[in-house]
């Protein structure tokens, strides 16, 4: 069954990607209008991608990341909702924050844990009907999560639309300072793991994969795909995973040479990021 690919799912993939129209269009065409595989589709013919993959869909909303007093756990959220203007609102904000307060007064452990408690007699679930009937525009707890550890640093960035847990295994205000630096990082950089070993296999794969394809579209020997592909994979570790980046203060360093620097042995043991918006 032939699949209609429209201007809009080409202009989508465009935005998403920074490629050219035309090789959006062959890139959906041939991939039966999937955007996951047409993504593949050209970063396998060699085109240059721009990934923000975590953050292509629009939505607008409000993110908040938040600490106890003693930094020893933190959750964070996005509350999404259709529009900006609604985001901009001051009432709708302080709903998130009213939500998030909620959150770190019972320690919820998920977003369906969240949802069930309550808030002025009824469930948070029911609250956010509540406003949705207000407001006229659907909203949703978008992603959640709780962070606990001998050190929790939270970041939430100046648009409202960015926010940051980060969990480290030392304590001290020296850790405090560089957890700071770790979460401004990973809120530019969008790190999808701590280290290579936790990129899960499947992405590893898939960026092998694709290395191979792009070297055999350059032209190299099959004798040597496996070799090249190796490479790109690990230049994609140095790119994607926290400790492996460049700290973007300094560009001479790693964020574990940054890490190590403060205590040999501290370590980054779980971050959450949230972005909302393209």
């Amino acid at each position: 069954m032939s699949v209609t690919i429209t201007a809009g799912d080409v202009n989508k993939l465009r935005q998403i990607t920074g490629a050219g129209m035309m090789d959006c269009k062959k890139a959906l065409g041939e991939t039966g209008g999937d955007f996951e595989a047409a993504i593949d589709y050209l970063r396998k013919k060699g085109q240059k991608v721009s990934e923000k993959r975590a953050d292509r869909e629009t939505n607008e909303g409000v993110v908040i990341a938040v600490i106890n007093n003693d930094g020893s756990f933190g959750t964070i959220m996005g509350l999404g909702c259709e529009t900006d203007f609604v985001a901009k609102n001051q009432a709708y904000i302080d709903f998130a924050k009213s939500i998030s307060d909620v959150a770190m007064a019972n320690k919820a452990e998920s977003k369906e844990a969240l949802m069930a408690m309550t808030m002025d007699g009824i469930t948070i679930a029911e609250k956010i009907a509540e406003q949705v009937g207000k407001i006229g525009e659907k909203i949703d707890i978008t992603d959640y999560a709780l962070l606990s550890a001998e050190t929790v640093v939270a970041y939430n960035h100046s648009n409202g639309k960015v926010g940051v847990l980060v969990a480290m295994n030392k304590k001290g205000e020296a850790v405090e300072t560089v957890g700071k630096d770790v979460t401004m990082q990973i809120a530019a950089m969008s790190p999808i793991a701590i280290d290579k070993n936790d990129v899960p296999e499947e992405v590893k794969t898939r960026e092998m994969e694709i290395g191979r394809e792009q070297a055999r579209a350059e032209g190299k020997p099959e004798a040597i795909l496996e070799k090249i592909a190796t490479g790109k994979l690990e230049a994609y570790f140095k790119d994607a995973t926290l400790l492996n980046q460049k700290f973007v203060k300094d560009n001479s360093k790693s964020i574990r040479d940054v890490l190590t620097a403060v205590d040999k042995d501290l370590t980054v043991t779980a971050f959450k990021r949230i972005g909302l918006g393209a």
